[in-house]
């Protein structure tokens, strides 16, 4: 669901900028061999993050909303924000993983968080693999990508900022756009060509889904319909109290505007026009890797290898850190591996930011 609707390719500069990289393939070699055996998921490890996650997340929400104390209610909800952060992001393992692998985990994520949060699990599934496509990656056919870096200064801010609005827009699009979208075609088609998918690039229109994934999404859509009516309701007759619905989305505002913070730096935002080769997407990715200790936060479930990611898209975010280890201790110093690493969030915020200040 685009939320930057003020951000739009035609922002860039009419002298679009294309990245252009051979490919090195000693580090592609490097990272097929070496990771071979790193790529099966294991299911322990999945649902009890999974659980622990979505467990310390509502129950330090809830908590947030009894006690009196309000330093207590703001530590306990920033505690929700984050827990329930880490239990979201896992929708990008799910929209990856072939459920097989972890049978009933997509479902299990739906029912814990994707319904709660208004953010179901084919808002991400069936966009996120196009932003891994070869040929669309930095390209305007890619749903997750836009040259931020070649933007005005102004955008960015803009990008972090409209997130927090976030909340308010998923609960129009299932408590109001999605029953009336079933007896109005024209705005069905509207509703899941431009407000299912968690996408940033507002030129993106989505397909309609076909076979198994119609009949899923169609069932998790109801359900986040009615979850989504029903906490107006509850808002609206008192069942919620006033605090209770403050808590809720200052909670949930700061889950998206945490993950747009990372969007912001998962990638330089550097390309603008034609397809680009394995190793330049690479070089256009960040990966922030250990001795940082923060990225464990705003970057969870992996995602602070996405650099390494965009390489291996089959790798589970639990292998990753010792897949970073087999090629960081293999390739050699002069390795296009290791530029694609950076030290931390404000490194990377001023990075982008001087590029946006670049005359071109």
């Amino acid at each position: 669901m685009d939320i930057s609707p003020t951000l739009t390719r035609a922002a860039a500069p009419a002298a679009a900028k294309t990245i252009r990289v051979a490919d090195d393939k000693a580090m592609l070699k490097a990272a097929a061999e070496l990771t071979r055996q790193l790529s099966t998921p294991r299911p322990a490890i999945y649902w009890a993050d999974l659980v622990a996650s979505a467990g310390i997340g509502y129950g330090a929400l809830v908590a947030a909303v009894l006690v009196s104390s309000t330093a207590a209610t703001v530590v306990l909800g920033a505690v929700a924000m984050l827990a329930l952060y880490r239990a979201m992001s896992f929708v990008h393992e799910v929209s990856h993983m072939k459920h097989a692998a972890v049978p009933r985990f997509r479902e299990a994520w739906d029912v814990l968080v994707g319904v709660p949060m208004l953010i179901p699990s084919f808002m991400y599934e069936g966009v996120h693999n196009l932003h891994h496509a070869k040929t669309r990656y930095g390209t305007v056919e890619d749903p997750e990508y836009l040259p931020l870096a070649l933007m005005k200064p102004w955008t960015l801010p803009t990008f972090v900022v409209v997130s927090a609005l976030a909340p308010v827009a998923l609960i129009v699009r299932y408590a109001v756009l999605a029953p009336l979208s079933v007896v109005v075609p024209s705005l069905r088609r509207a509703v899941v060509e431009r407000y299912s998918a968690l996408a940033i690039n507002p030129q993106f229109r989505r397909r309609a889904p076909e076979g198994a994934l119609a009949s899923y999404w169609n069932k998790v859509e109801a359900a986040a319909s009615l979850w989504a009516i029903a906490l107006v309701a509850m808002a609206v007759t008192g069942v919620l109290s006033l605090k209770a619905v403050l808590v809720i989305m200052a909670v949930a505002s700061g889950v998206a505007v945490t993950n747009q913070v990372r969007t912001l730096v998962a990638h330089l935002w550097e390309n603008e026009g034609e397809a680009m080769t394995v190793t330049a997407q690479y070089l256009d990715t960040v990966n922030v890797p250990p001795p940082a200790l923060l990225p464990m936060l705003w970057a969870p479930v992996g995602l602070r290898y996405h650099a390494l990611h965009h390489l291996l898209p089959s790798v589970p975010y639990h292998a990753l850190g010792e897949a970073h280890r087999r090629l960081s201790a293999m390739l050699d110093a002069d390795s296009p591996y290791h530029k694609a690493s950076y030290s931390g969030l404000p490194t990377l915020v001023a990075k982008i930011g001087r590029s946006t200040l670049v005359k071109r």
